[in-house]
């Protein structure tokens, strides 16, 4: 039986049919929306490569039902940055060499906005890397992680003061 579902993903309305009701998100994202920037890692919510904001929420994608999700607001690495303009998360990844495959990089940076969204990521170093606990890294970035998202919640601050001025 069909099951008609409505999701705002990266600000765009999107009207889905799902034939099956077991279809996560990240299998809807990826197969169904051509969303590839979330990865599938282990599929059993210990890696979190598929890490996505779900009404501005960290969610493992491979363990969300699409269907329990019918109405929310999904945001994907794919729908971060403004046109050309690079999410300041992105660019401390970057500038902080915060990578190194790259396999796990969108869930991770997905993982940091949330966090610093959620006021969880604080100035120190172990608060963050226990923040980010959830995102495995198996090259090994985890100094250039933690790093980014220290940087990035600076620039953040720095630019909300500026909008309030």
């Amino acid at each position: 039986m069909p099951i008609p579902i409505t999701l705002t993903v990266n600000g765009a309305a999107q009207a889905v049919v799902l034939e099956d009701a077991r279809v996560t998100l990240l299998d809807l994202l990826r197969e169904r929306l051509q969303l590839t920037g979330t990865k599938k890692g282990c599929d059993r919510g210990q890696c979190g490569a598929c890490t996505i904001l779900v009404d501005g929420r960290r969610v493992n994608a491979c363990l969300a039902l699409a269907v329990s999700h019918d109405g929310a607001e999904l945001l994907t690495i794919e729908g971060l940055a403004e046109g050309d303009t690079l999410h300041p998360v992105q660019e401390a990844f970057i500038a902080h060499d915060a990578l190194q495959c790259g396999y796990c990089t969108p869930g991770q940076i997905m993982s940091a906005v949330g966090l610093i969204r959620e006021g969880q990521a604080g100035d120190d170093p172990e608060r963050i890397r226990e923040g980010m606990s959830g995102n495995l890294c198996r090259c090994g970035a985890y100094a250039g992680i933690t790093e980014a998202v220290r940087d990035a919640q600076a620039r953040l601050r720095q630019h909300d003061r500026g909008e309030a001025a």
